[in-house]
């Protein structure tokens, strides 16, 4: 298979990502305990077992107790630090009294929200910073300014942007002198309108998909890694019951199923396989905590490569619940 864009900078090698939203217990300023901190480092070791070394984050993720737990098992275990690949995000703030939940792409928000994460880490770098999502208020030339003062420190290596449309990071690379190296969006086997948006160009049916125009293209082309979210889509094809699921899901669901009895691996592997298949090179973030599950995703490395395009059309067609025009 081709390599993957943020490989070509030398960031990773590892094609998943281990996602950490469900690090640290309940979503509220309670302390985690002692058991979601061993959770934690089973999670860890599992993905670190199954060739896993790239996790993500972000500064809300449970209230910073997600990034609080990471950091104490690498307080602990520092000689990770340099075998590991860590990447948060910033940008999104929560409801302060009056105050609403909103955005801030800030200098000053950007730069205390870095301070935060390396110290809830327990890290003096980051890999990777992600701008979380848009700030319809975004000055480009103030993230410029955040940007050239956190690489300059030393503090983040590399920059890029989560749930963003192609002129939106275009915007950002006219003023920042690092380009953006990653997009992190919502994409899987259920969430397919990242397919849609190209399949039904000039059809009416098109007309509802919702999914920024040219962006696989625009990654493509300019060497920005695709990384998705929700990639699993939250274990529907692979065992979690779903309410009200549509014929199209229940076919789904059975095909994944069938797929991965005749190739005998896992119904994940399946799953992420196919979207690995893409020939953008995306790469899946998996947010399960669970050991067994994280192992279960290792051979979508190796399905990928064995899914013909026949095995991937069948699935793309059974996932939209009606043949391709």
């Amino acid at each position: 298979m081709k390599v993957m864009p943020i490989e070509k900078t030398g960031i990773t090698t590892s094609r998943l990502v281990l996602g950490c939203m469900g690090f640290g217990g309940d979503w509220n300023h309670s302390p985690y305990s002692i058991e979601d901190m061993l959770n934690a480092e089973k999670a860890i070791d599992a993905a670190l077992a199954n060739d896993i070394t790239m996790f993500d984050h972000a500064d809300i993720y449970r209230r910073g107790k997600a990034e609080k737990v990471f950091g104490e098992i690498l307080k602990s275990r520092p000689e990770l630090r340099e075998n590991i690949v860590l990447q948060s995000k910033c940008g999104i703030r929560f409801a302060d009294g009056e105050i609403p939940n909103r955005y801030d792409f800030s200098k000053s928000h950007i730069l205390d929200s870095v301070d935060g994460i390396l110290s809830r880490l327990n890290t003096e770098y980051i890999d990777v910073l992600l701008l979380h999502r848009p700030d319809p208020l975004m000055e480009p030339e103030e993230v410029a300014e955040a940007f050239e003062t956190l690489k300059e420190s030393g503090k983040v290596r590399y920059f890029g942007v989560s749930n963003m449309s192609a002129s939106q990071i275009k915007l950002l690379n006219a003023y920042c002198s690092e380009p953006m190296v990653v997009n992190q969006l919502n994409m899987s086997l259920k969430e397919i309108d990242w397919l849609e948006h190209g399949v039904l160009v000039n059809q009416k049916a098109g007309a509802g998909v919702n999914f920024p125009e040219g962006m696989m293209e625009y990654c493509r082309l300019e060497n920005v890694q695709i990384q998705a979210w929700g990639s699993l889509a939250n274990g529907m094809y692979s065992g979690r019951s779903i309410e009200n699921p549509s014929e199209a899901d229940l076919a789904t669901i059975e095909l994944v199923k069938r797929l991965a009895d005749e190739k005998e691996t896992s119904q994940e592997a399946i799953v992420l396989g196919w979207l690995m298949r893409h020939t953008a090179m995306i790469q899946p973030v998996i947010g399960t905590t669970n050991p067994e599950r994280i192992a279960k995703c290792k051979d979508a490395i190796r399905q990928a490569e064995l899914m013909t395009r026949e095995e991937w059309y069948t699935l793309y067609t059974a996932s939209r619940g009606n043949r391709l025009p």
